[in-house]
């Protein structure tokens, strides 16, 4: 399931910021079944406006597997994210395309009862969002509180972040000590994240200066 604000076209290929959603862009409350459940957390409107602002495509790309299981329908999964776009409007932010991955093998559907590519960490979203939208995987960042997020930016050559929201906290103390793939920086939240990313891209001189000077 792809969504996709407009396509690259043509020309070079561009560096984004994927972002998780639950835990890095909403509160993380397990499954997302009713939309009273779904609440942006602090800042994040304001960070999204802010990469925006600075020419870099913004991709949530996710994991739903509750669809698969049968505890929500795509009706409410489809009200969720018309709800999520229209709360960063109001912060005058945006999201440049939205990639979900409905798949578990435990499916309750035959249709999402399949071995895919697209479940993090499995890359699948993030390559689908480059062809569709010209973007260069390995000048990328992906952002997430869990360590399928940091493995899935490692396996296209991103840049991983992990933010401390949401399961963010627990992975960083038990998951990620020993694991053997490691984000480039923990952020205490997606606002400093991009603070992070945006020093970084200063300093590769890649990112779109223009706004500030205007």
């Amino acid at each position: 399931m792809t969504a996709a604000a407009g396509t690259g076209g043509k020309g070079s290929l561009r560096p984004a910021v994927f972002l998780d959603r639950d835990g890095t862009i909403n509160e993380q409350m397990g499954y997302i079944n009713h939309l009273t459940r779904f609440h942006l957390l602090p800042g994040v409107g304001e960070a999204i406006r802010n990469l925006n602002a600075h020419g870099l495509p913004v991709v949530v790309v996710t994991n739903q597997s509750g669809l698969a299981r049968g505890y929500f329908p795509e009706s409410l999964l489809d009200q969720v994210h018309e709800t999520m776009h229209r709360l960063l409007a109001l912060d005058g932010a945006h999201v440049d395309g939205l990639y979900v991955c409905p798949h578990h093998p435990e499916a309750k559907e035959e249709r999402f009862r399949l071995a895919c590519t697209c479940r993090k960490p499995r890359p699948g979203l993030l390559e689908q969002a480059a062809a569709d939208l010209n973007l260069d995987l390995r000048r990328s960042y992906v952002v997430g509180d869990r360590w399928s997020d940091v493995r899935c930016g490692a396996a296209v050559g991103a840049t991983s972040i992990l933010v401390l929201t949401g399961y963010g906290r627990g992975d960083a103390a038990f998951v990620g000590p020993s694991h053997p793939v490691q984000p480039a920086h923990v952020a205490e939240d997606l606002a400093a994240a991009v603070d992070w990313i945006l020093a970084r891209e200063r300093l590769l001189g890649t990112a779109d200066l223009a706004s500030e000077t205007r």
